[in-house]
């Protein structure tokens, strides 16, 4: 019964700096979501500087880094809001850990997005014509979203996901024949719309 008393002091005196990590982060997994804000405000306050030199050191890039840090202050206090740190005095290396994940997940999907354009490139360009220039990112992401919904689905999940036709008719629930008909047309009206010719009503 004197647990919320002792709570509601911890509260009061969270953003001084002589309250531990590891007490902040008990307190924040001990409240609602959201009710220990003064906790969260100091513990992303002290943690900050080290995940900005981790995405300096790693990203090399100021702003890079500046999304990073947001980015990884935001997964970790949702993992301490649940409770998902055992040991409350590793927060260090639990905020570390998530650095890494984050860094890495944006490498995959930098390095997915890149073989999407260049498979772009690739099945888009004609022929029999002048070596085309660099895929206009901006045009192929407006020229996939006016694709029916099936046929985006079909070319992302193709390109963007690396399925095979029978994976895609699995999921969709088509078949494999009628999975390589959407993405041939679906192929074609992409083609136009890069072009400028026809349209994509």
């Amino acid at each position: 019964m004197l647990y919320w008393p002792v709570v509601e002091s911890m509260e009061s005196s969270a953003a001084a700096p002589n309250v531990p990590d590891a007490d902040l982060v008990r307190l924040i997994g001990s409240m609602p979501p959201g009710e220990a804000r003064d906790a969260e405000e100091e513990l992303c306050r002290r943690l900050a500087p080290r995940v900005r030199l981790y995405g300096l050191r790693h990203l090399r890039d100021e702003q890079a880094a500046a999304d990073l840090t947001q980015q990884v202050l935001l997964v970790a206090l949702e993992g301490l809001r649940a409770g998902r740190l055992r040991e409350p005095g590793k927060v260090g290396s639990f905020v570390l850990g998530t650095c890494r994940m984050v860094v890495l997940d944006q490498r995959r999907n930098a390095q997915r997005r890149q073989r999407l354009l260049d498979q772009y490139a690739r099945d888009l360009s004609r022929p029999n014509t002048a070596p085309s220039h660099a895929v206009d990112e901006a045009r192929l992401v407006r020229c996939l979203e006016r694709l029916a919904e099936r046929e985006r689905s079909v070319v992302v999940m193709t390109f963007y996901d690396e399925q095979s036709s029978d994976e895609v008719a699995s999921f969709l629930g088509l078949s494999t024949a009628n999975v390589r008909v959407i993405r041939h047309r679906a192929l074609g009206r992409l083609r136009e719309c890069m072009s400028g010719v026809g349209g994509m009503g």
